[in-house]
């Protein structure tokens, strides 16, 4: 979804919402600032941010949570909807393909813009709910690295898709396993290490920059 479907990273957007809201001091900006140069490089401890940063929900609404952010969505997400990603939807559902947003965000975000580029199916990291409050725990596996190629197998697995014939964008290192699973795989706006990976392979790399 980061830097590919959208034009934008949507932890950096969240984190700085909040900040000017007041929700979160500005401390978390030098965090964020930490966490996305991991990422970039590949290293980042997802499953370990992941439980740190859930855990601070424990008790909220569900309900409350998905308003907020879908109200965030509106206000600072779908104005940074890649053109060319929306054209590209546009070819493969022209040609009959199954179009999926496969990312680690979670569905409070994920949804919101799927819809937006209608996109009917939607593979993420999901936190557990019980109630209707969240408990401060996420779902595993967590919609990241090996983590979206279980989910990718189940959801082919369900809807008789063959990943061997399917592509993936992806703009992270990260996404590695689920690269080498599909048959077509694009590297878009890379970091560092994808984009020399995908030279090496003779990927195609695609800079999709409104």
């Amino acid at each position: 979804m980061d830097r590919t479907l959208l034009l934008v990273n949507s932890a950096d957007r969240w984190v700085r919402w909040q900040v000017r809201n007041g929700e979160a001091p500005r401390s978390e900006l030098l965090k964020l600032a930490s966490w996305l140069a991991q990422y970039t490089l590949g290293i980042l401890d997802v499953e370990a941010l992941a439980d740190q940063v859930v855990s601070g929900y424990r008790g909220v609404s569900e309900a409350m949570l998905r308003e907020k952010v879908a109200r965030w969505v509106r206000a600072e997400v779908l104005s940074t909807l890649s053109m060319r990603a929306r054209s590209e939807l546009d070819a493969r559902r022209s040609r009959g393909d199954v179009c999926v947003l496969l990312t680690s965000a979670t569905p409070y975000a994920a949804e919101p813009v799927a819809s937006a580029v209608g996109i009917e199916h939607v593979l993420c990291s999901r936190l557990d709910v019980r109630d209707g409050q969240l408990t401060g725990k996420h779902l595993r596996p967590l919609c990241y690295g090996h983590g979206k190629v279980t989910l990718a197998e189940q959801f082919a697995r369900e809807h008789d898709v063959d990943l061997a014939s399917s592509s993936f964008f992806t703009d992270s290192i990260s996404d590695l396993p689920m690269l080498e699973r599909v048959g077509e795989p694009f590297a878009v706006n890379p970091d560092p290490r994808l984009r020399i990976t995908a030279l090496r392979r003779r990927w195609p790399v695609l800079w999709w920059r409104d």
